[in-house]
């Protein structure tokens, strides 16, 4: 009989209607983890995840809203307690990027966003939820490669998951003492719904080998799965670097 690795874990994960967050939620379910989404507004997604995970015998509870208002993150979470009993793992994966190709042509309304869905709407929930997770609990947050390499095209957008670096990091010693892991996951070029939309990738072809195509958001929910287990007990402050060869620092 197969050990679950996460049996009886109770996993809170944003963004996870469709790509990497969805991809990671399936997997946690399949080792055995109850489930609670939040994502933010296509119901139709976060609604046909939610009917895989609980085909796959897990419980799961999604919330559509927004993670910059607080209020929201307070009451969210406290209905998380209430349905699952407890948080072990917190999955920070929400994010949303505008490309723009000159600095002068970024909207100011799309860098607020940007800013507000991928780091300040990660701390506020973070916050909310810290003081419910107990010794051994996990926190993984989604940075990127671009946070180490930079995009020519994605300015605020890589400074927000350069933030998630030091955000992670500095959380990390915070948390230590409580028997809290944080980590991040920094993925390369995934072909996902997101990237799809915003570059107009076509579906990577997964018969090539791995390192001659873009991820996979299967291929990258293996490294959350590592971090969110026992596997990883002496992993904190540390970024995972699913990239596909890139060289980074750090």
């Amino acid at each position: 009989m197969r050990k679950l690795q996460l049996k009886n874990k109770s996993v809170l994960i944003t963004g996870a209607d469709s790509g990497i967050g969805k991809a990671t939620a399936l997997l946690f379910a399949d080792e055995g983890a109850d489930i609670a989404i939040i994502y933010h507004h296509d119901n139709k997604d976060a609604g046909k995840t939610k009917n895989e995970i609980l085909a796959l015998g897990r419980k799961c509870i999604i919330f559509p809203g927004d993670i910059n208002d607080y209020e929201f993150c307070e009451h969210t979470v406290k209905k998380v307690i209430s349905k699952l009993g407890k948080i072990d793992v917190l999955v920070n994966n929400a994010g949303v990027q505008f490309p723009s190709d000159q600095i002068e042509n970024m909207e100011e309304k799309n860098i607020r966003k940007t800013f507000d869905s991928n780091i300040i709407g990660m701390i506020l929930l973070t916050k909310v939820v810290f003081p419910y997770l107990k010794r051994g609990a996990s926190i993984i947050n989604t940075t990127s490669a671009v946070a180490y390499q930079g995009h020519e095209e994605l300015l605020d957008y890589s400074a927000t998951k350069g933030a998630i670096v030091s955000f992670t990091r500095s959380l990390a010693l915070q948390a230590k003492p409580k028997g809290i892991r944080v980590n991040a996951v920094a993925p390369g070029p995934v072909s996902t719904p997101l990237t799809e939309k915003t570059f107009g990738e076509q579906e990577e072809d997964t018969s090539k080998p791995p390192f001659e195509r873009n991820a996979s958001a299967e291929e990258i929910a293996d490294s959350f799965l590592f971090l969110a287990g026992s596997a990883s007990a002496q992993m904190t402050g540390q970024v995972l670097h699913p990239n596909g060869g890139i060289i980074v620092n750090g």
